[in-house]
């Protein structure tokens, strides 16, 4: 996401937020600022996506719930607001926050990560990210690399992140999850891919980064001296985003994947249901990356 450079003033005051003194409901406010917070943030009722995989984010962030009897797995927190929000969602599934043993991420910006900290000291979960998100979120800042460095908002500092390595693979009990890295958007990009079963079907669930080329005013792809590799990575990713087996697309945003859309009239399931989700959603991503190149070469 992006946001105008007048909210890199308020960096300090949103890191310095004390969550644990706030109450649920004085945590949905809006951030100073953001005038997509709100919007964001609106309550949305959690729902099954397939198998033991449940989206339990708002209406405009995405969360992820994957359990098990042994533990379930949460992939992004939303904003530091987002928080108590997730957590009644797993609680209305009928599932337990402690019960919440690894926390994951897509990318460290602070409409994903913000929650984190918060999550982490609801449930007493691991935090594990790629290196270069791992260090972000343990500090709450971005870094001089991120292309949305100079209007990214601070938030609370996550503790304890384990590093992981592209394709590892995460486990909680029976669950299995694989981390593929697709930065661009920022350094530390990670999307997430896995399975789920339900009445002996099962079905390959992708959680695709953000892919789109967004950046602070005077940042460009190709002349940057902070993040060389931007436009390689991009690329990297979407032939990733093409090839990996995805039965169902989830992002980030739901939006980005219209899931709210495909949801509409599902009595079954079906209607999630899309194999070429993945490949959809990287060529857009590609068709986007080459228009930002175009303008940049035009010194647009």
């Amino acid at each position: 996401m992006r946001l105008p450079l007048r909210s890199f003033a308020v960096l300090a005051l949103v890191g310095a937020v004390d969550l644990s003194a706030q109450s649920p409901d004085a945590l949905t406010a809006p951030l100073p600022d953001c005038s997509s917070c709100a919007e964001w943030n609106a309550p949305h009722p959690p729902f099954r996506i397939h198998g033991g995989s449940y989206y339990v984010g708002t209406a405009g962030l995405g969360a992820i719930l994957v359990t098990s009897r042994d533990g379930h797995v949460l992939i992004d927190a939303g904003l530091p607001e987002t928080a108590p929000l997730i957590l009644r969602n797993i609680e209305a599934l009928g599932f337990r926050p402690s019960d919440v043993k690894l926390v994951l991420n897509s990318h460290a910006h602070y409409d994903h990560a913000g929650g984190i900290a918060a999550i982490q000291r609801a449930t007493d979960a691991e935090v594990a990210a790629s290196r270069w998100s791992a260090r972000v979120i343990e500090t709450g800042r971005a870094t001089a690399d991120d292309p949305q460095y100079r209007s990214a908002i601070a938030y609370p500092g996550a503790k304890r992140v384990r590093v992981f390595a592209d394709g590892d693979t995460l486990r909680v009990g029976a669950l299995s999850l694989v981390a593929h890295l697709t930065p661009g958007h920022t350094p530390g990009g990670t999307s997430w891919s896995w399975t789920s079963c339900e009445n002996e079907r099962c079905l390959a669930l992708v959680y695709a980064d953000s892919q789109t080329p967004i950046s602070d005013d005077d940042f460009e792809f190709t002349r940057s001296r902070t993040y060389t590799t931007g436009v390689a990575d991009f690329r990297r990713g979407h032939a990733l985003l093409e090839s990996i087996r995805c039965d169902i697309l989830l992002t980030p945003h739901p939006g980005a994947s219209q899931l709210f859309a495909r949801m509409e009239g599902r009595s079954d399931g079906p209607r999630l249901i899309d194999p070429d989700g993945c490949r959809r959603y990287a060529a857009n991503a590609r068709a986007a990356l080459e228009r930002r190149l175009a303008r940049e070469a035009a010194g647009r």
